[in-house]
């Protein structure tokens, strides 16, 4: 399992950030390769992705989710991922928003990419245009203040 971690500041309150990420839907218009996100419940959703001139489909679940604070996921089936996205108040219009992805690369073509560091430049590059986006608008797109508490715990 490879991990990969990443941070941008955004220049909007922490709330702003945050409810623009539970978004999932309005992920294609800044994550590279991202074709569709549905929203199957408050805790499931189902991918659709670019990957290596490939389209790939998989679920994943919401397994936490406490709005301003932080929201991990895992994927259910399909490519094997999982992550914690977390938004930390640096000041009243600052937001720090950080990101862990744990993923297993599949494959030759995939380890090579691991290798190379091309996941890990693709996930600066979707926090940069995460920034650009949100700091552009000004205001999120929509919001959902649920809370998921981890099912294991």
């Amino acid at each position: 399992m490879a991990t990969i971690e990443g941070h941008i500041d955004v220049n909007v309150p922490v709330s702003t950030a945050y409810n623009q990420w539970t978004q999932f839907e309005e992920f294609p218009r800044f994550m590279d390769g991202v074709i569709s996100i549905q929203q199957v419940d408050d805790r499931h959703l189902h991918w659709k992705a670019n990957i290596k001139g490939k389209v790939e489909e998989w679920d994943a679940e919401i397994t936490e989710q406490h709005p301003d604070h932080r929201v991990a996921w895992h994927s259910t089936n399909g490519a094997e991922n999982s992550g914690v996205v977390t938004f930390h108040y640096l000041d009243e219009n600052k937001t720090r928003v950080m990101l862990q992805l744990d993923y297993d690369p599949e494959g030759i073509i995939e380890n090579i990419g691991d290798k190379l560091g091309l996941v890990e430049s693709r996930v600066a590059g979707d926090l940069e245009r995460f920034k650009e986006f949100i700091e552009a608008r000004q205001a999120e797109t929509g919001a959902w203040r649920g809370e998921i508490e981890n099912p294991k715990v």
